[in-house]
């Protein structure tokens, strides 16, 4: 065990006295023009009245509202997923927060997600009661 210690203390002051530990030499820089902050020099030119129409005509192809995971209620943003559309997405994507499938995902209409046409859970829950009491009638007969 000291002969362990004895090794790793002697790596340790081996590496501190390489180049890649010692002090930094403070980097100067070549004056330059006038640099702006504005996110229209950051990201590019401006589109063309083309680009934009075109844009446009793909955004209407697809849900406008939000895509949201059954699973842990993540909300699908194209900002974080490369820009893409949820249904440009392929077959092998994961929801980011829980690993779900993509099949796990479901709109959001409103304050409602995953709405049905069948009232929702009402009838789950009127044919459980109703089993409940078939049951109890069953064993008290």
């Amino acid at each position: 065990m000291r002969s362990f210690i004895l090794t790793i203390c002697s790596l340790l002051m081996l590496f501190a006295s390489s180049a890649a530990f010692s002090p930094i030499a403070p980097v100067t820089r070549a004056p330059s023009t006038v640099v702006s902050t504005t996110s229209l020099n950051v990201f590019g030119k401006k589109k063309s009245a083309a680009q934009k129409a075109e844009e446009e005509a793909k955004n209407a192809l697809y849900w406008q509202g939000e895509w949201v995971c059954k699973d842990c209620g993540y909300i699908y943003q194209r900002g974080e997923c490369a820009g893409m559309f949820f249904e440009e997405q392929g077959a092998g994507f994961r929801c980011p927060q829980c690993s779900g499938p993509r099949r796990r995902y479901a709109k959001k209409v409103g304050d409602v997600v995953g709405t049905t046409l069948d009232g929702g859970d009402a009838p789950i829950l009127i044919f459980s009661f109703g089993g409940v009491i078939a049951t109890i009638i069953f064993g008290i007969w």
